[in-house]
């Protein structure tokens, strides 16, 4: 997370904790202005990071951890995340603890921990729109009022409700937005996917839990004649309703 100075300023100290170590390194080259002094050859563009590392750390807090995982997922690689001060549910290594965390990968002492994602299409537009490890939305964007949502589990309708949105949670997702919601919070050894209206206009509207094995599918009408959709609250963009 470069917009951290704090994080700019201890890159140096983390490599040299790498090498004292014997662990070989490739950096994104956006980082390439925080480290002047660094040779080309130890930078390389995003897309190329995941085809060339062995494992993905992440250093800053959830949010950065989320955007390297989409590179852990397409190239099916580990990743880690080195947490710089506040509280972060995914980036579980304090920098503090960098040199024991270093000793016990290099000794074999960790485990992997598989994660679900959830998978989103628009059949209206006929084209994938990515995937989540936290949690997809659907809300109602800059328009002011409400929009009405309906909603379907395995092509069988289930209930209509209006609402700001609906947030879509993987296990992992539970403790973010959808818990600011009302949804529940959830082991990530469960897979499942909580499913949490946002201040829904109704009495009887409720989160709903679904096997990861169901296809949901939502139809969102709004007179502002677009709804917004995202991803993890980083990739964003409006769709016609």
């Amino acid at each position: 997370n470069t917009t951290k100075k704090e994080i700019c300023e201890q890159l140096p100290d983390i490599m040299a904790t790498l090498r004292k170590k014997s662990f070989e390194y490739i950096l994104d080259s956006s980082l390439k202005n925080f480290l002047p002094d660094i040779p080309g050859e130890y930078f390389c563009k995003e897309e190329e990071l995941g085809s060339r590392s062995d494992i993905l750390v992440a250093i800053g807090g959830d949010g950065t951890v989320l955007s390297a995982a989409l590179i852990g997922h397409t190239h099916d690689k580990p990743l880690v995340g080195i947490n710089f001060g506040k509280l972060g549910f995914l980036a579980d290594v304090d920098i503090k603890s960098l040199d024991s965390f270093l000793l016990e990968l290099k000794e074999g002492k960790y485990f992997i921990e598989e994660r679900m994602v959830l998978q989103a299409d628009s059949s209206k537009e006929d084209r994938l729109l990515g995937v989540a490890f936290n949690d997809f939305v659907i809300d109602k964007g800059s328009w002011t009022k409400m929009i009405d949502l309906e909603l379907y589990v395995d092509e069988e309708y289930v209930t209509t409700f209006p609402a700001d949105g609906v947030v879509f949670a993987t296990p992992t997702g539970s403790t973010g937005y959808s818990l600011s919601a009302g949804g529940p919070i959830v082991t990530p050894k469960a897979e499942v996917i909580a499913i949490s209206p946002i201040s829904p206009h109704s009495l009887t509207t409720s989160p709903l839990i679904l096997s990861p094995k169901q296809k949901v599918t939502v139809k969102a009408y709004s007179q502002f004649n677009t709804i917004q959709f995202n991803a993890d609250g980083q990739r964003v963009e409006e769709m016609a309703s």
